[in-house]
Formats: C-alpha cells, sequence, structure tokens
C-alpha cells in the first residue's frame, strides 16, 4: 500500500512521460547474489567469518568498495583487486528472477503499456546492470540504461543522471524518479526532478523522506505513475 505521501500532487501538475529507475534495491533485491559472491571468496581464503545477510543490506548503498571491505572484514586483502574480483565473479553469475521484488516485472510492463518511456540510472557497473536486466528479463522495458562507467562520476553526482536525460527528448519536468536511498533522492533533487521512494530498498537506517512519496508496493508506485499520464488507458 502507500506508506506516505509528503508532497501533494496537483491538477496542474505535468504529465509524466519518462520514469528514471535505480537498479539495485528498487528493482533487483541484489543483497543475496553479493553475500553468496563474497561467502564464496571468504570460503576460499579460509575465513570462518559469515556475513549476515540481513546486516549486509547496510552495504549495498554504500559503493562497491565499502561493501567489499565491509563483508570481507579481515578476509579482505586490497579493497580494489577484491573489488575487482567480485565484480568479475559477479559477471558469470546468473541472477534469479526471484531476486525482483514483488510486482516488478508486471509494473513495469504496465508502465510501457501506458505510453512510458522508462530507463535505467545506476552505481552499479554498465556491463553488469545490462546483464542483470537480460538475466531477469527485464532489459525490452528500457530505452535507456546507464551504469558506472569511466569518467563518470557515481551518483549523487549528476553525471549518471545528465547522462540519461541526453539520450531523450524529454525535459526533466516530465520525469520522475524511482529510487530507494538517500542518493537517488538527492540526485533527483539536484536536478529537480519528482522522486518516489521504494521503502523496502537499501537507504540508510533512519534516514527519513523530506520530500516526495514513499511506496512500500511497486505496483502501488505504477499505479499511481499511471494517473498522471495524459494517454494512459489506466488513468
Amino acid at each position: 500500500m502507500r506508506h506516505e505521501r509528503l508532497s501533494p500532487v496537483g491538477s496542474d501538475s505535468p504529465p509524466i512521460a519518462h520514469v528514471i529507475f535505480d537498479l539495485d534495491g528498487t528493482l533487483v533485491d541484489s543483497c543475496a547474489v553479493c553475500v553468496d559472491i563474497l561467502s564464496e571468496i571468504l570460503v576460499e581464503r579460509g575465513s570462518v567469518q559469515a556475513i549476515d545477510p540481513v546486516g549486509a543490506r547496510a552495504y549495498m548503498s554504500r559503493g562497491g568498495l565499502d561493501m567489499v571491505s565491509g563483508l570481507l572484514g579481515d578476509a579482505c586483502r586490497d579493497p580494489a583487486a577484491d573489488l575487482a574480483e567480485f565484480r568479475a565473479r559477479y559477471q558469470l553469475r546468473q541472477t534469479p528472477v526471484e531476486t525482483l521484488f514483488p510486482g516488478v516485472s508486471d509494473g513495469l510492463a504496465r508502465l510501457r503499456e501506458g505510453g512510458l518511456t522508462l530507463s535505467i540510472c545506476s552505481n552499479k557497473p554498465q556491463i553488469l546492470c545490462e546483464k542483470v536486466l537480460a538475466d531477469t528479463g527485464l532489459a525490452d522495458h528500457f530505452a535507456v540504461v546507464v551504469g558506472g562507467q569511466p569518467g563518470m562520476r557515481p551518483k549523487p553526482a549528476l553525471d549518471l543522471l545528465h547522462a540519461v536525460l541526453n539520450r531523450v527528448d524529454d525535459p526533466a519536468e516530465a520525469c520522475l524518479f524511482v529510487g530507494d536511498s538517500e542518493l537517488d533522492h538527492a540526485v533527483a533533487a539536484a536536478a529537480n526532478i519528482p522522486f518516489h521512494f521504494m521503502t523496502y530498498g537499501y537507504a540508510e537506517p533512519g534516514w527519513a523522506l523530506q520530500q516526495g512519496v514513499a511506496f512500500d508496493c511497486f505496483q502501488t508506485m505504477a499505479s499511481a505513475i499511471l494517473a498522471r499520464t495524459s494517454t494512459s488507458p489506466h488513468a
């Protein structure tokens, strides 16, 4: 159900034409895959350390280096090298469709059928974004996918979001950003794009949304977006 409404949408609000999504924590619950990969590394290094899958969620939005070094703990040898090894293993790992949050696949299909352009803006490396979307059957929904890449600063810097906007015809005022963390909120606010917050993701504990709309159900969020489109049969 809708969790909290913080900025009402008035009748004078422009219709939404383009929805920009974060990936991890918004569409895909990638924590289990990350924990599995890092647990394999721990075993191979002879460590008896076990990663708490619940506690690991707090690391998912902190960036790759912090996640790998934090979850490997004393078994971390070189954070940059260990991150490269983690990402290499990730490329070989199938992302199960079951890692999609409830309602994501059907909700994205409804948004596309409603005439909306959908994009991805993620700090996850580009090649891994494309792989995860393909593995989970979501790739065809997205007109633009921009992930982390050389020469572009990660969110909350605007580089990745600007790369998305530069590849579509819709102005920022016709866009909406859907994410699960304070990083997503910050980049949307910096670009003056309305924000929808998914409460089930990887936001820092204690972080409170100050402006935007929060949802704990993807399908409810999709219905709210469709209600603001001028062409959708669902409006």
